[in-house]
């Protein structure tokens, strides 16, 4: 009876999220009960003690290394009740230090990616989407090369260094994202079953590569997907679920910014995989810079996130007016600087000349003192507010606007899962006309906020909507241009999510935002105000009008092809009101397109 009434509740609880879950869970059932076998467990046990060694982590200074060995290591462990008090005082005010998730070394992935050098072509894709930034590329010089000289390969391009791909095995979630996207003929990325000696091999390769080898200036450009991933990911070995489309997008934005980034982080999945007690994959480069982070409430993210704006501004115009009056005592370091303050390619090498040059003056001066004082300040702040579309669009929406309408120089970044994808997946603004979600278990009856529009209608706020998988170089344009405009830019990202159910796998999330765009299901943007003074037609549409079925796109879900197994007139109706409405918003953008040429 126990099988049947499992079976039973298997049925009610799965089905409709289609036979093919149904079925998987009822041959675990059957599984289950035919390999059931008996385990003896030793008398010996009951008394048995705890007798690994764990050698102390070290850290990059004192705080860092207390803190991963008294707060994580024993949080991770579960032997936080014996923490004393006194092990939070360097901490009390709620600080973690950057860098602690690099230490945990969960291990959880059932498989992980084997480098197949022969095969590679050394385009970086693997680790341009990869979640959780485990997968990176390497340059090493000659001396570099000589420790691991049998998986290294010439660098294409560049002369007398060489190439290699490191793979964290103890930090993979096994997503196999990066072997769906390599481009390979014969791939030169495979999933590869975990067995202790290739984890451990690879590991320690890893680990001489990411503490041995430099960050180097290459000939490839930052603003290219090649030249991009030889830039060090300040956020890695996230929290994310394998196969998240939300950590790439934050990823990539800290390899282009995050030495000079402030992130003000909505609650929500970004703010759990952001920093989720007792660690943060938010991290620092060897200068000891990065990313910022700070997690308010829900609703008020882009307020917190704009007094984060008025504050830096507060403290550098303080800045600008103590360098006026010390240019004559300190000449050109401080007239130097005052030229480029609001140049983000040259601000921070001229301030470390400006800083410098006031160290000798500082005993004497209190102009000079306060800028030593505050020279975190002197390179160009990048400040971002990071959020779901269930803070975007719902719940912090008047905040958002309101910053919007603000015209302060903030970047604000919506990860679109199209449902409150932490909390469960209720249904949002975003969530797109029959589309089943909690609170919309018959599907959603009305159309996704259009926050494109709404935000396009101020005129001085740079809007892009973007979806990695489907525009690598689209996706990486539209960051660079928002945060180089000077005022509010508002980027749309499109997140495939656990919550859509995909029936290709959390593996093909790319492949998901391609078929999203080419289905007309998703469309790619750029509004960018600065082009009206050039002349230019300001609304770029970088997607055309679909070239794939909209209805297999969304068959292709279980959010939607699950309204279909259940209320298959009420899925008729809305699906053919859902393909209208994006036929429509498609046209919307392309009249308006028009309507702003010269």
């Amino acid at each position: 009876d126990a099988v049947k009434y499992m079976k039973d509740a298997i049925q009610k609880t799965y089905g409709a999220k289609g036979e093919k879950i149904v079925n998987m869970n009822m041959q675990a059932v059957d599984a289950g009960v035919t390999h059931i076998h008996k385990v003896e467990i030793p008398a010996s046990w009951a008394d048995a003690e705890d007798d690994t060694k764990v050698e102390p982590m070290v850290g990059r200074d004192k705080l860092h290394t207390d803190y991963l060995n008294k707060i994580l290591y024993t949080t991770n462990t579960m032997t936080g009740d014996n923490v004393p008090v006194s092990d939070f005082l360097d901490t009390a005010t709620g600080m973690v230090p950057n860098g602690t998730a690099a230490y945990e070394k969960r291990g959880i992935a059932a498989d992980v990616p084997h480098w197949e050098m022969a095969n590679c072509i050394q385009c970086n894709m693997c680790s341009y989407v990869c979640p959780h930034g485990v997968i990176r590329p390497f340059v090493l010089d000659e001396k570099e090369a000589e420790s691991v000289k049998d998986s290294v390969l010439p660098m294409r391009g560049e002369d007398g260094k060489y190439f290699a791909i490191g793979i964290s095995t103890m930090d993979c979630t096994g997503c196999g994202s990066c072997a769906n996207v390599c481009p390979s003929k014969n791939k030169a990325l495979t999933m590869h079953a975990v067995d202790d000696e290739y984890v451990d091999s690879q590991q320690k390769r890893f680990d001489y590569l990411f503490n041995d080898v430099t960050y180097k200036e290459t000939k490839f450009k930052e603003d290219t997907v090649k030249g991009s991933q030889f830039k060090q990911p300040l956020m890695e070995f996230s929290g994310a679920c394998p196969g998240c489309g939300e950590s790439p997008y934050a990823k990539l934005i800290t390899q282009l910014f995050g030495d000079r980034m402030f992130i003000a982080n909505a609650t929500g999945c970004s703010s759990i995989w952001g920093c989720s007690a007792p660690s943060t994959p938010y991290t620092v480069n060897k200068e000891g810079n990065g990313p910022a982070w700070g997690n308010s409430l829900f609703e008020d993210n882009a307020e917190f996130g704009l007094g984060m704006a008025i504050s830096v501004n507060a403290r550098r115009n303080e800045l600008r007016s103590a360098a006026q009056r010390l240019a004559d005592v300190v000449g050109a370091p401080a007239k130097e600087w005052l030229d480029v303050m609001d140049d983000a390619s040259k601000a921070g090498k001229a301030g470390d000349a400006f800083a410098a040059a006031c160290e000798a003056l500082a005993a004497t001066n209190e102009d000079a003192q306060f800028v030593v004082d505050n020279k975190d300040m002197l390179g160009k702040p990048s400040v971002w507010m990071f959020g779901g579309d269930g803070w975007a669009y719902d719940i912090g929406y008047g905040g958002l606007d309101h910053v919007l309408a603000s015209g302060e120089n903030v970047n604000i970044m919506v990860f679109d899962t199209e449902v409150y994808s932490n909390t469960g997946g209720q249904s949002s603004k975003a969530t797109p006309i029959g589309a089943v979600a909690k609170f919309a278990a018959s599907g959603k009856g009305i159309k996704k906020k259009d926050m494109v529009q709404i935000a396009m209608a101020y005129g001085y706020v740079y809007v892009a909507q973007i979806a990695m998988g489907a525009d690598y170089n689209q996706t990486l344009k539209a960051l660079r241009e928002a945060e180089s405009y000077d005022g509010p830019s508002l980027i749309i990202a499109y997140a495939p999510c656990i919550n859509h159910g995909i029936k290709a796998g959390m593996d093909k999330s790319m492949d998901e935002m391609k078929h999203a765009v080419k289905s007309g299901y998703w469309n790619l943007l750029r509004y960018n105000p600065a082009l009206k003074a050039e002349g230019k037609n300001p609304l770029i549409l970088d997607s055309g009008e679909a070239s794939e079925s909209y209805r297999d796109f969304i068959m292709g879900e279980v959010r939607y092809n699950s309204l279909k197994l259940r209320f298959p007139e009420r899925a008729e109706k809305l699906f053919e009101e859902a393909e209208e409405a994006a036929k429509e918003r498609y046209e919307t953008l392309v009249h308006r397109q028009k309507s702003m040429e010269e």
